[in-house]
């Protein structure tokens, strides 16, 4: 059966799903994605909201058979795909595939740890824990998986997760007493076996670092690679290939080193004594600062700022809290991993400030927080790096005579997908024959690879060509104006072929865009409260129903504090949910529970969420998103673009705006019948020469700048 029939009105999927309806270009999208398997090529799809992209991969990802990763930006997204929509695909279409579900290692209880959690009980910080303790002990005998996601009777952010599972830091491996029942390794035997494996963006990129530096990987080998989510992917891949070491760091170190040490090696050390030079010197990394946040490159600090003496002392401090460990590693698995924690955070810290490697700009920067300093040094660009990778060009191979564990391997270096903790390096492992792109390379390697690249055969007489994969990158926001170069140029896509799908719902009728008058520009001081002045109209008319999407987290604030003072006095009946009050799965439900409520959040509430019908009819954004001006990576960026003759404002920033606008724009129209008004309070989008490029990337809404005319449009709803 072929996909348009498989897609028509009498196939089977029609059958499956109530309320299906045929869409050409979800039939053509299918078809593209059945091509780029078959000739294992690689392909950028743009589907707009309502095209019915997940359908659109799958059938052909099922149908061509073969291994199949499926990678999503985000959890919520991935537990959707393979609890929900994965199994509904599959029976449609009769297919007897097994499918796998692959997280991070801080999805999944640890048993280890939570013995010792239950057996030193004492340590619990509340007595919310000791409840939410007793409800875990209850799950994990029931539950096969150990994933936390499937213990709905303790919140997702209860502390007490992160005792009761491991991190790459304190994890023993096959030392572990619990290891033939370790949820992380059985979990990625299963993806092994699966025909589908379902990830996040944050794995998939922790396995393509692993295997830049010669580790076995976490990810089985697969014949066909979706993203679904794909506009996250430079940014993702940036943060892996990178790496970052905080305060926190060393300080979880001491925490980890005074329990484990007073513990299992009372008689080694006087701990106290110790660790003190290391607690201090941490905790003076921050005083180098003054009291305000920032960020700064590493080239900003000149010579004598105080923070280069600092870490000298932190290095001298640590150095020594590591020797003691090594004297004690013996005695126990947990003294010995604390030790090569010591020994990691040592090598990461020697390397930042260290200069780049030839070839490949980097930069050094710092992010000075309210509590703490992170050291990040980070990539420019990952285009080569990727698609070194994506061609099979950087894989190491571990040699024949070499003996690895792998699931000892596995188990060690399954990265925690957390923000928190996505930035840690991996290096317990002596790397072997790793292909480094600082590493010497023969002439015959960069022939062989520039031939690659130019689709040649080059060096195929002595090198094994890799495996080829299909690569299928989608998104509803991948293209300015239908040009994919800001998205191709970032991951080194330069080979792949582009195509873009528009949604079929009917914008000029079903929505409209709204720009005010007199509206401040975005960077006065009374902006904020201006934007709240001119959607207050719109919210009384529209009968709350309202997200406000703000660019920053001090516009959310600003605007909630205003929202909830003005609907007091004036004794509107409409709450007002502010991100950061609680987790945001239960604003959404208490928005949608309201269903008069209006809702200010700032970047995490720009995609991801989707609020069908009358629940959600005006989206108010405070100004273009362009990314903040301190940024110190953004700005190297944009001095290499000038040097090599660019325009850095309008090839980089302004797509880079356009694909975030996108996003939040995206969140009020998610069905036919929906209909709604996105007000967006930044007169730039008129004045400005650039703003007709943003806007006309928009889906194509009725506009206006006539308030009465939107008031006028929400009443109707």
């Amino acid at each position: 059966m072929d996909l348009p029939t498989l897609f028509s009105e009498s196939g089977p999927l029609a059958r499956a799903f109530d309320g299906y309806c045929v869409r050409t270009e979800q039939i053509e999208m299918s078809q593209a994605i059945q091509t780029a398997i078959r000739e294992a090529s690689t392909v950028v799809l743009e589907a707009g909201t309502g095209v019915g992209k997940t359908a659109a991969y799958l059938v052909p990802a099922l149908l061509e058979g073969g291994k199949v990763i499926v990678s999503t930006g985000t959890k919520a997204l991935q537990d959707q795909l393979f609890h929900r929509d994965l199994p509904a695909v599959r029976d449609a279409l009769a297919v007897p595939i097994k499918v796998a579900l692959l997280k991070g290692r801080s999805n999944y209880l640890c048993w280890y740890h939570l013995d010792r959690t239950n057996q030193d009980a004492t340590l619990l910080g509340s007595r919310q824990e000791v409840r939410d303790l007793g409800l875990i002990n209850s799950f994990i005998h029931r539950s096969p998986t150990g994933d936390k996601a499937e213990c709905p009777t303790v919140p997702e952010h209860a502390t007490i997760w992160a005792r009761v599972t491991s991190t790459r830091e304190n994890c023993l491996g096959s030392d572990c007493p619990r290891y033939s029942e370790c949820f992380v390794v059985k979990a990625r035997r299963e993806a092994q076996d699966a025909d589908v494996v379902v990830v996040n963006h944050h794995l998939f990129f922790a396995d393509l670092m692993l295997r830049e530096e010669g580790v076995p990987e976490l990810l089985p080998n697969a014949q066909t690679i979706i993203f679904d989510e794909a506009h996250q992917l430079p940014d993702t891949a940036t943060l892996f290939f990178g790496d970052s070491i905080s305060t926190l760091q060393f300080l979880d170190l001491l925490r980890d080193t005074l329990a484990t040490g007073q513990a299992q090696a009372r008689d080694g050390a006087n701990w106290n004594d110790v660790l003190a030079p290391l607690d201090r010197a941490a905790r003076d990394l921050r005083l180098c600062f003054g009291q305000q946040l920032q960020r700064l490159s590493q080239a900003q600090l000149g010579l004598d700022h105080p923070l280069w003496p600092a870490l000298n002392t932190l290095k001298d401090a640590l150095a020594h809290v590591r020797d003691v460990l090594d004297s004690q590693a013996e005695r126990s698995p947990d003294l010995a991993q604390l030790h090569r924690r010591a020994h990691e955070l040592m090598q990461r810290l020697t390397a930042w400030g260290a200069p780049e490697r030839e070839g490949e700009p980097e930069l050094c920067w710092i992010d000075v927080g309210s509590h703490g300093v992170q050291l990040h040094r980070t990539p420019i660009s990952v285009a080569e790096v990727f698609r070194r990778q994506r061609l099979g060009l950087g894989e190491a191979e571990i040699a024949p005579d070499e003996e690895v564990d792998e699931d000892d391997e596995i188990v060690r270096h399954a990265l925690d997908d957390d923000e928190a903790a996505m930035m840690d390096a991996f290096g317990d492992v002596e790397p072997v024959a790793p292909l480094r792109p600082d590493a010497p390379r023969d002439d015959d390697e960069v022939d062989d690879l520039q031939a690659l690249l130019a689709g040649g055969d080059a060096g195929a007489s002595h090198i094994a060509p890799p495996p080829r994969k299909a690569w299928i990158f989608t998104s509803a926001t991948l293209a300015v104006k239908n040009d994919f170069s800001h998205f191709t140029h970032a991951l080194g896509l330069e080979d792949a072929a582009c195509q873009s799908w528009s949604s079929p719902y009917d914008y000029p009728t079903q929505a409209m865009l709204y720009v005010p008058h007199n509206v401040p520009q975005p960077s006065d001081p009374e902006h904020t409260d201006a934007v709240v002045d001119a959607a207050l109209p719109l919210i009384r008319a529209n009968r709350g129903r309202a997200f406000v999407l703000c660019t920053s987290l001090r516009a959310v604030a600003k605007a909630a504090e205003r929202l909830k003072q003005v609907f007091g006095d004036a004794g509107d009946p409409f709450p007002v949910l502010q991100q950061g009050d609680a987790p945001r799965p239960t604003l959404l439900e208490d928005f949608r529970r309201a269903g008069n409520a209006v809702l200010v959040g700032s970047h995490s509430f720009w995609e991801g969420i989707d609020v069908k019908g009358d629940a959600l009819t005006l989206v108010v954004i405070d100004k273009l998103p362009f990314a903040p001006p301190d940024d110190p990576v953004l700005a190297k960026r944009l001095e290499l673009l000038a040097k090599a003759g660019g325009n850095p404002f309008m090839s980089h920033q302004v797509p880079q705006a356009i694909i975030a606008l996108k996003q939040g724009a995206g969140r009020l129209i998610r069905s036919e019948t929906d209909r709604g008004v996105l007000m967006i309070c930044d007169t730039r989008l008129i004045d400005k020469p650039y703003g007709r490029r943003i806007w006309q990337s928009l889906p194509p809404m009725r506009r206006s700048r006539v308030e009465q005319d939107v008031v006028d449009f929400l009443l109707t709803l």
